[in-house]
């Protein structure tokens, strides 16, 4: 340990936007149930990049007691990080508005808010007030080719990888969603495929841990892209 500056993150000030975190070349810096978070104190180097990217002002620099910035470690970590979280799109709430649709008309996205991706969606996030929730693996819009039409209107969309992502996040992060927001009713599809089910324990330990009652409606997709009996 050494007496050195690291980042300090005020969590009372975060809103979980993300825009510090593609901005942090060390990859020191994650959101976790809905706050960036310092992932750990090796991987800060101290100079403070991240800074000028918060709009609240939720970050700033403090000297303490810290294990040294090992940059070759940091470097393999930003090298192991997962592409969607670290070098994603901007995480800039976002709320569209849509226009009916006109027969015959080139169909448009039915997408309502930005983000999507359930690592980077804030808890907090406006457009989940009162929301029907869309969860969905990130392998259903590759699949199902009315995916737009069948289950996003008027919905708002979360996805995410329960085989390759932290599954026990999700559920803690979703739990939270639920208990903050008065979500009126949920939809999941995902999958066929074994791991894809993992969507739906997500979501079972999210009802749980939030101590809400929330209707939930279940949806499989085959391969072949068409849809399949939900079991259970």
């Amino acid at each position: 340990m050494e007496l050195r500056k690291v980042v300090k993150i005020n969590e009372e000030r975060c809103d979980g936007c993300g825009l510090c975190v593609p901005n942090c070349a060390e990859g020191a810096l994650r959101i976790v149930d809905g706050k960036a978070k310092l992932v750990s104190d090796v991987y800060c180097d101290g100079l403070g990049a991240c800074l000028g990217h918060c709009p609240r002002g939720a970050i700033a620099i403090e000297e303490r007691e810290a294990k040294p910035f090992d940059e070759a470690v940091a470097k393999a970590h930003v090298e192991d990080e997962n592409t969607v979280e670290r070098v994603g799109p901007s995480t800039q709430v976002q709320t569209f508005s849509r226009a009916a649709q006109v027969p015959g008309a080139p169909r448009e996205s039915a997408l309502r808010q930005w983000p999507v991706h359930l690592r980077l969606v804030s808890v907090d996030a406006p457009f989940l007030k009162g929301s029907d929730l869309l969860i969905t693996s990130d392998c259903v819009p590759f699949a199902l080719p009315d995916l737009h039409g069948s289950f996003m209107r008027n919905r708002v969309v979360l996805f995410g990888c329960p085989k390759f992502d932290d599954a026990r996040g999700y559920a803690d992060k979703l739990g939270e969603v639920l208990r903050r927001n008065d979500v009126k009713g949920i939809t999941v599809v995902h999958m066929e495929v074994p791991c894809c089910h993992g969507l739906d324990w997500i979501v079972k330990k999210a009802l749980e841990t939030s101590g809400k009652r929330i209707p939930v409606s279940r949806h499989v997709v085959t391969v072949k892209g068409t849809m399949k009996e939900a079991q259970g």
